[in-house]
């Protein structure tokens, strides 16, 4: 999406379209971009900054963190408003802007039971210590030796 500042009417206009999920570049993240971001938006200019109003909304695969599993939400954002200033440039691509307003209303803490098809939110059982079946086939953790605390001391008897 380019503004071309020399040829926005001063009424302002409107821009509807979609970008690429390329544009969230989420390659090291637990987060998946499945649709494109689709935009509607007014556009308007006030003298030294670009004024955008309308609707965002695109889709992510996201992992619930209490079942640990795949679900999908969709990010929709009905009546967003940014600002952008402006310096020099006649030519104005909103996109990063558009781009972080998104990411910003992905949840922290993803649960699917607020995914697009909500599912039952439990935790596995085989994950929950409390009243765990001894069993479950999981083998407890190996206890760490406990330290000799004169051991450094029985050192310096043996070197003699």
């Amino acid at each position: 999406m380019k503004i071309d500042l020399a040829n926005l009417p001063v009424e302002g206009q409107h821009f509807e379209g979609k970008l690429p999920p390329e544009i969230f570049d989420l390659q090291e993240s637990d987060i998946i971009s499945v649709s494109s971001l689709k935009y509607s938006l007014f556009t308007q200019r006030f003298d030294s900054e670009l004024l955008l109003t309308g609707s965002l909304q695109a889709t992510f695969e996201l992992t619930c963190m209490r079942s640990l599993h795949p679900f999908k939400q969709t990010i929709a954002m009905p009546s967003v408003a940014l600002s952008i200033e402006l310096g020099n440039e006649g030519v104005i691509d909103p996109a990063p802007q558009i781009r972080e307003e998104i990411l910003l209303e992905l949840p922290t803490n993803p649960r699917c039971e607020n995914g697009d098809s909500p599912e039952n939110c439990e935790i596995d059982p085989k994950y929950l210590a409390v009243d765990k079946p001894t069993d479950d086939g999981v083998e407890p953790a190996p206890a760490p030796e406990k330290p000799n605390p004169w051991g450094a001391l029985d050192a310096f008897d043996s070197q003699d």
